[in-house]
């Protein structure tokens, strides 16, 4: 997912379903500070940097860390207001930058170097 930080509060949350045949929902926000883990939901806060970020969740990894089972399928992404969304993408593993598409990729601004000139 690529968003912009439009310094507000922000959230997203993605609903899965795991082997076990039960929906679970993890929440990340940059207005939380700890992590909970309860049976249906898990929560934890995020860090945005200035301007455009790249998140990745891996969700198969976050499912078998909080709750012992395996990732089978997403079911809802829900993205709360308060950011600017450039993209949102699945994949089957998280790639390099070098893998990705050029439009999955995040272009960070090129600062130029300006030259004084002495008369």
């Amino acid at each position: 997912m690529i968003v912009k930080n439009l310094k507000k509060y922000f959230t997203f949350e993605v609903q899965i379903i795991d082997d076990k045949n039960i929906r679970r929902r993890f929440r990340a926000s940059n207005y939380q500070s700890t992590t909970r883990v309860k049976p249906f939901i898990c929560t934890m806060p995020m860090r945005l940097d200035e301007g455009w970020n790249q998140i990745q969740f891996n969700l198969s990894d976050f499912t078998r860390r909080a709750y012992g089972t395996n990732y089978l399928e997403t079911l809802r992404v829900q993205i709360h207001a308060n950011c600017r969304i450039r993209r949102v993408y699945f994949c089957d593993r998280l790639y390099s930058e070098d893998e990705l598409p050029a439009e999955f990729k995040l272009y960070l601004p090129i600062k130029n170097k300006q030259t004084a000139s002495v008369s």
